[in-house]
Protein backbone atom coordinates (compact mmCIF):
# COMPACT_ATOMS: atom_id res chain seq x y z
CA UNK A 1 0.00 0.00 0.00
CA UNK A 2 1.34 3.34 -1.01
CA UNK A 3 0.52 6.75 1.35
CA UNK A 4 0.09 9.92 -0.13
CA UNK A 5 2.45 12.66 1.62
CA UNK A 6 1.85 16.39 1.07
CA UNK A 7 5.02 18.81 2.27
CA UNK A 8 4.23 21.84 1.00
CA UNK A 9 7.13 24.23 1.58
CA UNK A 10 10.03 21.19 2.46
CA UNK A 11 9.55 20.30 -1.12
CA UNK A 12 12.07 22.14 -1.80
CA UNK A 13 14.49 20.19 0.80
CA UNK A 14 13.60 16.93 -0.97
CA UNK A 15 15.64 14.84 -2.83
CA UNK A 16 15.21 14.44 -6.53
CA UNK A 17 12.26 12.25 -8.14
CA UNK A 18 12.78 9.03 -8.00
CA UNK A 19 15.52 9.17 -5.81
CA UNK A 20 15.12 6.61 -2.53
CA UNK A 21 17.03 5.74 0.83
CA UNK A 22 17.45 2.60 2.20
CA UNK A 23 14.05 2.48 4.55
CA UNK A 24 13.15 5.64 4.09
CA UNK A 25 10.13 7.34 1.70
CA UNK A 26 10.12 6.62 -1.90
CA UNK A 27 10.06 10.04 -3.67
CA UNK A 28 7.53 11.32 -6.93
CA UNK A 29 7.23 14.02 -8.85
CA UNK A 30 6.78 17.99 -7.22
CA UNK A 31 5.69 18.51 -3.82
CA UNK A 32 4.25 15.27 -2.99
CA UNK A 33 6.23 12.02 -1.84
CA UNK A 34 5.01 8.60 -1.36
CA UNK A 35 5.62 6.48 2.02
CA UNK A 36 4.97 2.34 2.14
CA UNK A 37 3.12 1.26 4.66
CA UNK A 38 3.47 -2.50 5.52
CA UNK A 39 0.32 -4.38 6.65
CA UNK A 40 2.72 -7.10 6.74
CA UNK A 41 5.07 -5.96 9.47
CA UNK A 42 5.05 -9.37 11.00
CA UNK A 43 5.00 -11.44 7.73
CA UNK A 44 2.43 -14.04 7.39
CA UNK A 45 1.89 -14.47 10.82
CA UNK A 46 -0.78 -11.45 11.49
CA UNK A 47 -3.25 -12.99 8.01
CA UNK A 48 -2.42 -16.69 9.35
CA UNK A 49 -3.79 -15.94 12.54
CA UNK A 50 -6.62 -13.43 11.57
CA UNK A 51 -7.95 -16.44 9.16
CA UNK A 52 -7.56 -18.86 11.60
CA UNK A 53 -9.68 -16.90 14.00
CA UNK A 54 -12.31 -15.89 11.44
CA UNK A 55 -12.39 -19.73 10.83
CA UNK A 56 -13.04 -20.72 14.35
CA UNK A 57 -15.57 -17.89 14.80
CA UNK A 58 -17.80 -18.69 11.82
CA UNK A 59 -17.27 -22.13 12.81
CA UNK A 60 -18.55 -22.20 16.11
CA UNK A 61 -21.29 -19.36 14.92
CA UNK A 62 -22.46 -21.76 12.08
CA UNK A 63 -23.03 -24.98 14.26
CA UNK A 64 -24.51 -22.11 16.91
CA UNK A 65 -26.93 -21.83 13.77
CA UNK A 66 -27.64 -25.51 12.77
CA UNK A 67 -28.49 -26.29 16.70
CA UNK A 68 -30.37 -23.18 16.57
CA UNK A 69 -32.68 -25.06 13.93
CA UNK A 70 -34.24 -27.78 16.22
CA UNK A 71 -35.18 -25.42 18.66
CA UNK A 72 -38.11 -23.02 18.65
CA UNK A 73 -39.11 -19.45 20.66
CA UNK A 74 -36.36 -18.33 23.09
CA UNK A 75 -34.26 -21.26 23.19
CA UNK A 76 -33.95 -20.33 19.37
CA UNK A 77 -32.92 -17.31 20.02
CA UNK A 78 -30.55 -17.84 22.48
CA UNK A 79 -28.28 -19.98 20.24
CA UNK A 80 -28.97 -17.49 17.24
CA UNK A 81 -27.69 -15.03 19.43
CA UNK A 82 -24.81 -17.17 20.91
CA UNK A 83 -24.11 -17.39 17.10
CA UNK A 84 -24.00 -13.76 16.35
CA UNK A 85 -21.31 -13.53 18.87
CA UNK A 86 -19.43 -16.40 17.77
CA UNK A 87 -19.55 -14.83 14.00
CA UNK A 88 -19.57 -10.95 14.76
CA UNK A 89 -17.07 -10.81 17.87
CA UNK A 90 -14.45 -13.58 16.91
CA UNK A 91 -15.28 -14.14 13.26
CA UNK A 92 -15.38 -10.62 11.90
CA UNK A 93 -14.40 -8.17 15.06
CA UNK A 94 -11.13 -10.20 16.03
CA UNK A 95 -9.82 -11.00 12.64
CA UNK A 96 -10.05 -7.55 11.64
CA UNK A 97 -7.54 -6.13 15.06
CA UNK A 98 -5.29 -9.39 14.47
CA UNK A 99 -4.35 -8.37 10.85
CA UNK A 100 -4.21 -4.99 12.63
CA UNK A 101 -1.45 -5.32 14.43
CA UNK A 102 0.24 -6.33 11.99
CA UNK A 103 -0.47 -2.76 10.12
CA UNK A 104 2.62 0.16 11.31
CA UNK A 105 3.49 3.00 9.44
CA UNK A 106 7.50 3.84 9.45
CA UNK A 107 8.50 6.16 12.05
CA UNK A 108 4.62 6.93 13.71
CA UNK A 109 3.16 5.44 16.52
CA UNK A 110 -0.85 3.72 16.49
CA UNK A 111 -2.96 4.56 18.98
CA UNK A 112 -6.66 3.28 19.15
CA UNK A 113 -10.03 5.28 20.57
CA UNK A 114 -11.17 2.56 23.36
CA UNK A 115 -14.55 3.73 23.10
CA UNK A 116 -14.85 3.67 19.04
CA UNK A 117 -13.19 0.14 19.34
CA UNK A 118 -15.36 -1.29 21.58
CA UNK A 119 -18.51 0.33 19.27
CA UNK A 120 -17.25 -1.15 16.50
CA UNK A 121 -17.06 -4.83 17.84
CA UNK A 122 -20.94 -4.16 19.55
CA UNK A 123 -21.61 -3.40 15.94
CA UNK A 124 -20.16 -6.82 14.08
CA UNK A 125 -22.49 -8.47 17.10
CA UNK A 126 -25.71 -6.49 16.25
CA UNK A 127 -25.67 -6.30 13.09
CA UNK A 128 -24.77 -10.44 12.20
CA UNK A 129 -27.77 -10.90 14.90
CA UNK A 130 -30.31 -9.00 13.30
CA UNK A 131 -29.37 -10.94 9.74
CA UNK A 132 -29.30 -14.31 12.24
CA UNK A 133 -33.27 -13.80 13.61
CA UNK A 134 -34.32 -12.32 9.82
CA UNK A 135 -33.48 -15.48 8.45
CA UNK A 136 -33.47 -17.91 11.77
CA UNK A 137 -36.97 -17.09 12.24
CA UNK A 138 -38.38 -16.88 8.74
CA UNK A 139 -39.60 -19.50 6.30
CA UNK A 140 -36.41 -20.02 4.09
CA UNK A 141 -37.36 -17.33 1.54
CA UNK A 142 -34.73 -15.85 -0.48
CA UNK A 143 -35.67 -12.68 0.30
CA UNK A 144 -35.28 -13.03 3.91
CA UNK A 145 -31.71 -14.65 3.08
CA UNK A 146 -31.21 -11.44 0.73
CA UNK A 147 -32.25 -8.66 3.10
CA UNK A 148 -30.39 -10.70 6.08
CA UNK A 149 -27.70 -10.73 3.85
CA UNK A 150 -27.43 -7.11 3.10
CA UNK A 151 -27.82 -5.90 6.52
CA UNK A 152 -25.40 -8.31 7.81
CA UNK A 153 -22.59 -6.83 5.07
CA UNK A 154 -23.12 -3.10 5.25
CA UNK A 155 -22.93 -3.64 8.73
CA UNK A 156 -19.83 -5.39 8.81
CA UNK A 157 -18.24 -2.88 6.27
CA UNK A 158 -19.78 -0.38 9.20
CA UNK A 159 -17.09 -2.22 11.76
CA UNK A 160 -14.41 -2.39 9.43
CA UNK A 161 -14.43 1.64 8.49
CA UNK A 162 -15.71 1.99 12.19
CA UNK A 163 -12.81 0.42 13.28
CA UNK A 164 -10.26 2.21 11.10
CA UNK A 165 -11.72 5.77 12.52
CA UNK A 166 -10.87 4.42 15.76
CA UNK A 167 -6.73 4.69 14.92
CA UNK A 168 -5.36 7.54 15.96
CA UNK A 169 -2.37 9.11 14.29
CA UNK A 170 -0.59 11.99 12.92
CA UNK A 171 -1.43 12.11 9.68
CA UNK A 172 -5.31 12.03 7.76
CA UNK A 173 -6.81 8.88 6.41
CA UNK A 174 -8.93 8.59 3.06
CA UNK A 175 -10.22 5.96 1.12
CA UNK A 176 -10.02 5.16 -3.11
CA UNK A 177 -13.74 5.08 -3.40
CA UNK A 178 -13.84 2.09 -6.02
CA UNK A 179 -12.08 -0.26 -3.56
CA UNK A 180 -13.79 1.19 -0.70
CA UNK A 181 -17.32 0.06 -2.80
CA UNK A 182 -15.60 -3.42 -4.01
CA UNK A 183 -15.20 -4.01 -0.32
CA UNK A 184 -18.27 -3.59 0.60
CA UNK A 185 -19.87 -5.80 -2.00
CA UNK A 186 -17.73 -9.03 -0.96
CA UNK A 187 -18.67 -8.16 3.12
CA UNK A 188 -22.49 -8.46 1.30
CA UNK A 189 -21.63 -11.62 -0.10
CA UNK A 190 -19.89 -12.98 2.43
CA UNK A 191 -22.70 -12.07 4.57
CA UNK A 192 -25.24 -13.66 2.43
CA UNK A 193 -23.21 -16.85 2.18
CA UNK A 194 -23.17 -17.38 5.73
CA UNK A 195 -26.53 -16.92 6.25
CA UNK A 196 -27.08 -19.10 3.81
CA UNK A 197 -24.97 -21.81 5.20
CA UNK A 198 -26.20 -21.48 8.77
CA UNK A 199 -29.53 -22.46 7.22
CA UNK A 200 -28.96 -25.01 4.82
CA UNK A 201 -25.24 -26.48 5.77
CA UNK A 202 -25.73 -29.49 8.25
CA UNK A 203 -23.22 -31.98 9.74
CA UNK A 204 -19.31 -31.38 10.75
CA UNK A 205 -17.80 -31.68 7.36
CA UNK A 206 -19.68 -29.83 5.90
CA UNK A 207 -20.20 -26.66 8.18
CA UNK A 208 -15.94 -27.04 8.53
CA UNK A 209 -15.83 -26.34 4.94
CA UNK A 210 -18.19 -23.28 4.99
CA UNK A 211 -16.21 -22.06 7.71
CA UNK A 212 -13.15 -22.06 5.85
CA UNK A 213 -14.79 -20.20 2.76
CA UNK A 214 -16.35 -17.82 5.08
CA UNK A 215 -13.29 -17.24 6.58
CA UNK A 216 -11.36 -16.14 2.87
CA UNK A 217 -14.07 -13.90 2.56
CA UNK A 218 -13.75 -12.14 5.71
CA UNK A 219 -10.23 -11.80 5.42
CA UNK A 220 -10.65 -10.72 1.58
CA UNK A 221 -12.98 -8.26 2.42
CA UNK A 222 -10.65 -6.69 5.36
CA UNK A 223 -7.25 -6.43 3.05
CA UNK A 224 -9.38 -5.41 0.38
CA UNK A 225 -10.27 -2.22 2.46
CA UNK A 226 -7.07 -1.85 3.74
CA UNK A 227 -6.13 -1.77 0.38
CA UNK A 228 -8.33 0.91 -0.32
CA UNK A 229 -6.61 3.07 2.88
CA UNK A 230 -4.87 6.61 1.58
CA UNK A 231 -2.59 8.26 4.30
CA UNK A 232 -1.99 11.71 3.69
CA UNK A 233 1.07 13.09 5.79
CA UNK A 234 0.19 15.57 8.02
CA UNK A 235 2.39 18.54 8.84
CA UNK A 236 5.39 18.18 10.89
CA UNK A 237 4.52 17.45 14.76
CA UNK A 238 5.23 20.11 17.26
CA UNK A 239 8.75 18.66 19.30
CA UNK A 240 6.74 18.20 22.30
CA UNK A 241 5.08 15.40 20.72
CA UNK A 242 8.39 13.85 19.36
CA UNK A 243 9.69 13.87 23.22
CA UNK A 244 10.94 11.16 24.63
CA UNK A 245 9.88 8.81 22.04
CA UNK A 246 12.90 8.29 19.77
CA UNK A 247 11.91 10.85 16.88
CA UNK A 248 8.49 9.04 17.33
CA UNK A 249 5.41 10.91 16.85
CA UNK A 250 3.39 10.20 20.15
CA UNK A 251 -0.70 9.97 19.49
CA UNK A 252 -3.79 10.06 21.97
CA UNK A 253 -5.21 6.69 22.53
CA UNK A 254 -4.82 3.38 23.78
CA UNK A 255 -1.41 1.49 22.09
CA UNK A 256 -2.22 -2.17 20.75
CA UNK A 257 -0.30 -3.65 23.83
CA UNK A 258 -2.05 -1.99 26.11
CA UNK A 259 -5.95 -2.13 25.03
CA UNK A 260 -6.20 -4.37 21.76
CA UNK A 261 -4.04 -7.26 23.04
CA UNK A 262 -5.43 -8.22 26.22
CA UNK A 263 -8.76 -7.48 24.66
CA UNK A 264 -8.43 -10.13 21.73
CA UNK A 265 -7.57 -12.67 25.10
CA UNK A 266 -10.54 -12.00 26.26
CA UNK A 267 -12.15 -12.93 23.17
CA UNK A 268 -10.14 -15.72 23.08
CA UNK A 269 -11.36 -16.90 26.39
CA UNK A 270 -14.61 -16.56 25.10
CA UNK A 271 -14.45 -18.30 22.51
CA UNK A 272 -13.16 -21.08 24.28
CA UNK A 273 -16.23 -21.03 26.80
CA UNK A 274 -18.72 -20.80 23.08
CA UNK A 275 -16.95 -24.11 22.36
CA UNK A 276 -17.05 -26.04 25.20
CA UNK A 277 -21.20 -24.88 25.40
CA UNK A 278 -21.34 -26.79 22.10
CA UNK A 279 -19.68 -29.42 22.86
CA UNK A 280 -21.91 -30.06 25.85
CA UNK A 281 -24.92 -29.46 24.07
CA UNK A 282 -26.80 -32.55 22.12
CA UNK A 283 -25.93 -33.37 18.29
CA UNK A 284 -27.75 -32.92 15.20
CA UNK A 285 -28.72 -36.64 15.52
CA UNK A 286 -29.39 -36.73 19.16
CA UNK A 287 -31.60 -33.58 19.22
CA UNK A 288 -33.54 -35.62 15.62
CA UNK A 289 -33.59 -38.90 17.56
CA UNK A 290 -35.07 -37.12 21.09
CA UNK A 291 -37.71 -35.64 18.71
CA UNK A 292 -38.83 -38.53 16.91
CA UNK A 293 -38.98 -40.68 20.51
CA UNK A 294 -40.98 -38.35 21.82
CA UNK A 295 -43.19 -38.26 19.12
CA UNK A 296 -43.75 -42.16 19.40
CA UNK A 297 -44.25 -41.72 22.91
CA UNK A 298 -46.95 -39.68 22.68
CA UNK A 299 -48.49 -41.55 20.21
CA UNK A 300 -48.27 -44.34 21.97
CA UNK A 301 -49.82 -42.76 24.97
CA UNK A 302 -52.78 -41.60 23.17
CA UNK A 303 -53.19 -45.75 21.66
CA UNK A 304 -53.26 -46.60 24.80
CA UNK A 305 -56.07 -44.44 25.95
CA UNK A 306 -58.08 -44.82 23.32
CA UNK A 307 -57.82 -48.84 23.97
CA UNK A 308 -58.72 -48.19 27.63
CA UNK A 309 -62.29 -46.84 26.68
CA UNK A 310 -65.25 -48.46 28.52
CA UNK A 311 -67.36 -50.80 26.53
CA UNK A 312 -70.77 -50.11 28.46
CA UNK A 313 -73.24 -47.77 28.34
CA UNK A 314 -72.89 -44.87 25.98
CA UNK A 315 -73.42 -42.55 29.67
CA UNK A 316 -71.17 -44.18 31.12
CA UNK A 317 -68.80 -44.13 28.36
CA UNK A 318 -68.70 -40.08 28.42
CA UNK A 319 -68.13 -39.94 32.20
CA UNK A 320 -65.13 -42.42 32.11
CA UNK A 321 -63.49 -39.88 29.92
CA UNK A 322 -60.92 -37.59 31.23
CA UNK A 323 -60.95 -34.14 30.54
CA UNK A 324 -56.86 -34.09 29.07
CA UNK A 325 -58.28 -36.06 25.90
CA UNK A 326 -60.37 -33.22 24.12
Amino acid sequence: MRISAHRGADAAADPPAGSKGKGGPQQCQGAASVVTVHNFSYGALNPALGYVMSCVGSFLGLRCVTLARAYDGFARARWLSLAAVSIGATGIWAMHFIAMLGFTIPGQQIGYDVPMTVASMLVAVAVVGVGLFIVGFGDGGWWRLVTGGVIVGVGVAAMHYLGMAAMTMTDSMSYNLPLLVLSVVIAIVAGTAALWAGTRVSGLGATLGAALIMGVAVSGMHYTGMAALQIHRAAMPPMAAMAGSGGIASVSGATAAVFLIPLLLVISIATFAVTLTISMAPGEEELAADAEMRRRMEDLQRRRDWTQVPTGPAEDWYESLSDDRF
